[in-house]
């Protein structure tokens, strides 16, 4: 069967996620037949440069040998088994060594990143209830912060794009200022930046830390915010305001985890532990879905009670899935065995050396990097900027998703030089025909995260 053949099968039946989908009358979706390496390839052969780790999340290539072989390993022993009562040699070895990793002491799991960001939210709120702080109930979080789409992840995200829509079904939280180093004025550094927007939270915490469980952060990358990147400082002074204001700190690192900013968990590079680490996307290198809440053994303690209600009563049928926690513990195996955190910081030197140029162009702001992130701003009078750059860069043989007018790359670790500058000369291209084009549209700016 061709392309066509099956676009028109799924424009019949599956509804795609972030889509509106009439624009697929006029922009084909692109079916995929096979993956290999960083490489997709459609049902006529034509090959597209997986740039961003198909939504963040594949980490060490498409078919990777290790991780398969862990999953066809497990499904000789048991795939699936209910955690409520139960338990299996995956998870338990899984939440061992992510303990250990983290400095955290119990692991929770489900399926996805929203739903961990549902997690943290609802252990702080019933921590605070069973330690008898029930006025502690409200949240902080960042100016265009991004956390999930789920009914509480909502609330603390601020992308009107995702949640103004459903406002109504919201509890509203408190936001304070990004320190997104992007706002730095001229002489300004990024820490400076950091600090400014420490005081204007020690501010709110002064008079409103009475009612506040914790505050939810990205840390060092707001992904939809357009990779908005700030400096460490911000997260160490965070954990002492938490510290002395008696708030939660929910490190929401699903899209940074597992050596996304040069450290295996971003809160590394703060020195700082929080009380509750997300993490989800790279953790099966990208094969399976699952997702973990990790916490202390204070807070795990707080509801260790012969009162049924003061336990965490929440559940997901497929809560620490054994094939699922196989891959995980196949992708820190890669982690330890190949030494991965080093190898990407060569990599990561080299890939800036290759992208350094974008920087020196008129229509480019804020180029910048973090681990094997790297992402900067267009200065384009397109409003349909995000969707034109996604188009053409397909003709290009990549998949890159600007968000708003910021193009970035997450490529998956095991990305060559060659296939970088594949990409850097795919990205210049593009740029010069569209800023050559006259025809910019009206409308609002799409992302496309």
């Amino acid at each position: 069967m061709s392309n066509q053949d099956w676009l028109q099968r799924s424009r019949q039946h599956v509804w795609h996620p972030c889509t509106q989908m009439k624009r697929h009358e006029t922009l084909p979706i692109v079916p995929i037949a096979r993956a290999e390496g960083v490489w997709l390839e459609d049902f006529e052969g034509r090959r597209y440069l997986d740039a961003v780790s198909s939504w963040w999340v594949n980490l060490f290539g498409h078919g990777n040998p290790r991780i398969k072989q862990a999953i066809k390993d497990q499904l000789d022993q048991v795939e699936h088994v209910i955690l409520a009562g139960f338990t299996h040699r995956p998870v338990i070895e899984l939440s061992e060594r992510l303990c250990a990793l983290s400095g955290l002491d119990h692991a929770f799991y489900a399926s996805d990143g929203a739903s961990a960001t549902e997690i943290a939210l609802k252990m702080s709120f019933h921590y605070w209830k069973n330690v008898g702080r029930p006025e502690k109930c409200r949240f902080i979080s960042l100016d265009n912060s991004y956390h999930g789409e789920t009914a509480g992840a909502l609330a603390v995200t601020d992308v009107p794009l995702f949640s103004a829509t459903y406002a109504p079904l919201l509890k509203p939280g408190v936001r304070v200022p990004s320190p997104d180093a992007r706002q730095a004025r001229p002489g300004q550094s990024a820490a400076d930046v950091a600090r400014q927007a420490l005081r204007s939270l020690e501010n709110v915490l002064a008079k409103k830390a009475g009612e506040m469980a914790a505050i939810i952060v990205e840390p060092l990358v707001q992904g939809a915010a357009g990779m908005a990147m700030h400096d460490p400082v911000y997260l160490t002074e965070l954990r002492r305001l938490c510290d002395q204001y008696q708030i939660h700190l929910i490190a929401d690192e699903i899209a940074v985890g597992f050596g996304r900013t040069g450290t295996l968990f971003a809160c590394e590079q703060a020195g700082i532990t929080p009380d509750f680490l997300c993490l989800s996307k790279g953790i099966t290198g990208g094969f399976l879905p699952l997702s973990c809440v990790l916490t202390s053994a204070t807070i795990y303690q707080a509801f260790y009670h012969d009162e049924v209600t003061r336990g965490f009563l929440h559940s997901h049928s497929y809560t620490g899935n054994a094939l699922a926690c196989s891959a995980a513990l196949a992708v820190l195996d890669i982690f330890a065995d190949e030494d991965i955190i080093a190898r990407n910081r060569e990599l990561a030197a080299t890939f800036s050396a290759i992208l350094a140029p974008l920087a020196e162009r008129a229509d480019v702001r804020h180029f910048r990097h973090t681990g094997m992130i790297w992402a900067f701003d267009v200065d384009s009078p397109r409003a349909d900027f995000a969707q034109a750059f996604f188009s053409a860069m397909l003709k290009h043989g990549c998949l890159v998703r600007p968000i708003g007018k910021t193009v970035y790359f997450m490529p998956p670790y095991i990305l060559q030089p060659e296939e970088m500058t594949q990409l850097f000369q795919a990205t210049t291209q593009v740029l010069d025909e569209l800023s050559q084009q006259n025809d910019a549209l009206t409308g609002p700016v799409t992302a496309l995260p």
